[in-house]
């Protein structure tokens, strides 16, 4: 069984929403899964990620980027970082914000250069987007994020009522496609 970390951080609960669908996707798809928010890491925390198969980040886009809270996580990492303990490990990524593009992709992006930086193995969506005419907002991958997970919240929503149900299915698909990349990509590996 794939040993999944899902490390985020939320600044008003809609991403923390996204994380909990995300870890709901891995686990139907049959991982060991289990959600740390930045701000709870200790060093047994620490310990989990340094053991886990695939490490998923997670992050609100504010100002055009990951939180602050996040990126003081990424800037600790430097510790694994250095000996590469989490080099070859599956890494993939999602985040929210309050509009549809909200330069969402520069924290994807972050995520993903975070994931090289310790010789990871990307992951993206493997999703196509809702891109016909008939397509409605709650239909799967209707922000249409390949790279990673994308969700829109307003900003005036509460977590209860964003991210939708639409972006909540996609998280969801998300998850169940990482624990099936993490598996298949484990099953590889020498023993």
């Amino acid at each position: 069984m794939s040993k999944i970390i899902i490390v985020y951080h939320s600044g008003y609960g809609h991403t923390k929403k996204l994380a909990e669908a995300v870890l709901a996707g891995t686990l139907d798809g049959g991982a060991d899964a289990r959600l740390i928010a930045v701000g709870e890491l200790d060093d047994a925390g620490w310990a989990a990620l340094d053991t886990a198969d695939a490490i998923i980040f997670g992050a609100p886009t504010y100002m055009g980027g990951p939180s602050a809270d996040f990126k003081k996580f990424a800037d600790a990492s430097s510790k694994p970082w250095f000996s590469q303990k989490w080099k070859d490990k599956i890494a993939a990524g999602f985040t929210n914000s309050a509009t549809m593009n909200g330069d969402k992709f520069s924290t994807i992006q972050y995520f993903v250069t975070l994931a090289m930086q310790h010789s990871m193995i990307w992951a993206g969506t493997g999703m196509m987007p809702s891109n016909t005419k008939a397509a409605t907002r709650n239909d799967l991958n209707y922000v249409g994020g390949f790279t990673g997970l994308l969700s829109q919240s307003p900003a005036d929503a509460t977590p209860e009522e964003a991210p939708l149900p639409g972006d909540i299915e996609t998280a969801k698909v998300f998850g169940a496609r990482i624990a099936a990349v993490t598996a298949r990509w484990k099953a590889g590996q020498p023993a």
